[in-house]
């Protein structure tokens, strides 16, 4: 079993930025595949941004390249999901998920590679 939550999230004004955090426990962090999901009021959850276990591989939707970055910290068993230039549309909640099993190909855009999810924290940007 792993636990996750995440906070950081807020309400800020177009351009400022924000640092999400997830903290996981009750496994080996190092086992953890990580994701970052969000949903939108009326829309489906959808990817944002994935670090592999060794954190050598990030993974990012079209729409946050170069604005959003995604790090963990082995020590702290947290990833991080830094938001900058942020935009109206990046309004949701934000969820992180997490997958301790093995696998054989890295679907980490979908979220049935997932096993487990936050309570998700909500971003506001405000134009």
């Amino acid at each position: 079993q792993v636990q996750l939550v995440e906070s950081g999230g807020g309400l800020v004004q177009a351009g400022g930025s924000l640092r999400l955090s997830c903290a996981a426990s009750g496994r080996t962090f190092g086992t953890c595949y990580m994701g970052w999901f969000r949903q939108a009021p009326g829309q489906e959850r959808e990817f944002v941004a994935a670090i592999s276990r060794s954190g050598g591989r990030l993974n990012y939707v079209d729409s946050v390249k170069g604005r959003f970055t995604v790090s963990r910290d082995s020590a702290k068993n947290t990833v991080y999901l830094q938001m900058n230039s942020l935009k109206p549309e990046d309004t949701a909640v934000y969820y992180c998920a997490a997958r301790t099993s093995t696998y054989i190909g890295e679907y980490y855009h979908q979220r049935s590679f997932y096993e487990y999810w936050g309570q998700g924290t909500q971003v506001t940007v405000s134009s």
